[in-house]
């Protein structure tokens, strides 16, 4: 059964080789989308041995992922892992994400942090953030799930192939959930561990994004209309 790998990044040259190397290891199919980086994010990935493709802009990190995911359901994969490019994420939970799809159980299973046994290094602000998403996310899609904005999510090829994404940029990681209630997907929570450090931390979204991704969210749902 055919595992990709899809790894959104912006001027991540710092990192993706380590990364890369480390997802390499589950399979030899790495997809990474350089999102128009001003480093040598391509380069570096490139010769750590992923496939690079590249966006000539910025666009976000939801048209990065949305090209990785036709990238990787064009070359027959079966599964599709979504992964950072920040070094956060640790490839040892791979497996875990897989096999509930491989074996038939559920379309989709997504990453919790909070089913883990410790959430280290996680500032309090940003717990309380993700915490009131969770309680959005749960509103509006039903969805009964202990995490959000995780990035950490593995997915069927059928059920891939019938998200209907538009956002661009971090409003991405909740337009999936919708998917997932809108479509019916089968879905299911698996506990990983995201290693927060002073560089992840200060890659990650501030709390004023969450106003840009309230803002994205309204306007897909408009086009979606």
């Amino acid at each position: 059964m055919m595992l990709a790998i899809v790894i959104p990044a912006y001027n991540e040259a710092k990192m993706i080789a380590e990364v890369v190397k480390e997802v390499l290891a589950a399979t030899p199919h790495v997809f990474v989308i350089d999102d128009g980086s001003s480093d040598d994010t391509a380069g570096s990935a490139a010769h750590a041995g992923a496939t690079v493709m590249r966006h000539v802009i910025n666009r976000g990190q939801g048209a990065a992922l949305r090209t990785g995911l036709e990238a990787a359901i064009r070359a027959g994969a079966e599964i599709i892992v979504t992964f950072d490019a920040d070094g956060q994420m640790s490839a040892a939970d791979i497996p875990a994400l897989t096999a509930p799809i491989a074996a038939g159980l559920c379309d989709v299973v997504l990453g919790s942090r909070f089913l883990a046994a410790e959430v280290a290094g996680l500032p309090r602000v940003r717990r309380w953030t993700l915490k009131a998403a969770l309680a959005f996310t749960r509103a509006t899609t039903g969805l009964k799930l202990t995490d959000t904005h995780n990035g950490l999510r593995a997915f069927s090829h059928v059920a891939a192939a019938k998200l209907n994404l538009h956002c661009d940029r971090m409003a991405h990681a909740s337009e999936i959930l919708e998917e997932i209630s809108r479509l019916g997907l089968r879905y299911r929570e698996v506990p990983v561990t995201i290693k927060y450090t002073d560089y992840s931390l200060a890659k990650g979204q501030k709390l004023t994004g969450a106003f840009r991704i309230i803002k994205d969210l309204v306007l897909s749902s408009w086009i979606k209309n």
